[in-house]
């Protein structure tokens, strides 16, 4: 695992480089080949912070996205709550897999890139589920990540964010690029009030900190009445 670690590092830091910090995701599925295990990501089960958050959530028949689905294992969790789930990913070949790993599913799985997605998706979604995305990103491309996921969230809607927790004083040299408390500003900055945030960490992992946090989008102001 260390040496796919390295490799799939190399890749990411020579997109990043060229000026293209999405690209690298496809290359790694495409090179996977099928194989889970070159995706260093790729656990084939849902995060448990995000099993946790739909268990004390409860059923609902909401809209839901899950952005950056990768292996599809988050989206079939939120769909198994109840909600009407899109997942999407700028990968090709990670949607395809989704597709063949939950043949039959309810799940509507999607290419789709983040920076330009479908315009009946903007602010469109009761909850957006955002899980080690954003910190898949170097802190340069950290704004404008954060505001294209917060643009997703209906009014009155939800998103919930899963990331590393980064506390060092340098900047960490990614891939990942764990978030700072402060980074989540940018969440703010794009209209979200924050309502819960919490630390957790992975079984067998205790030196990783991790954090979850709920945000808000205000309802749309009611209708006058005249």
């Amino acid at each position: 695992m260390d040496d796919v670690r390295a490799e799939v590092g190399r890749i990411a830091r020579e997109a990043v480089a060229g000026g293209r910090p999405a690209d690298w995701f496809e290359v790694v599925y495409a090179h996977a080949g099928g194989d889970p295990a070159l995706v260093p990501w790729a656990d084939l089960q849902p995060s448990p912070a995000v099993v946790r958050w739909l268990a004390a959530s409860g059923p609902s028949a909401a809209r839901a996205a899950v952005v950056g689905c990768g292996l599809g294992d988050d989206a079939e969790a939120v769909a198994g709550s109840g909600r009407d789930v899109t997942a999407f990913d700028v990968s090709a070949t990670a949607v395809a897999w989704c597709r063949r790993r939950f043949s039959g599913s309810p799940v509507d799985y999607v290419h789709a890139d983040l920076f330009d997605p479908p315009a009946e998706w903007v602010g469109a979604f009761d909850l957006v589920v955002e899980s080690q995305t954003v910190q898949a990103f170097p802190r340069a491309r950290r704004a404008a990540v954060c505001a294209a996921v917060a643009r997703l969230v209906a009014p009155g809607g939800a998103l919930w964010v899963f990331q590393r927790l980064w506390e060092g004083d340098a900047e960490p040299d990614g891939p990942p690029w764990p978030l700072r408390r402060s980074d989540l500003g940018e969440f703010a900055a794009s209209g979200l009030n924050e309502i819960r945030f919490e630390r957790w960490q992975r079984p067998g992992e205790p030196d990783v900190p991790r954090f979850a946090v709920e945000y808000r989008r205000a309802p749309a102001p009611a209708a006058a009445v005249g």
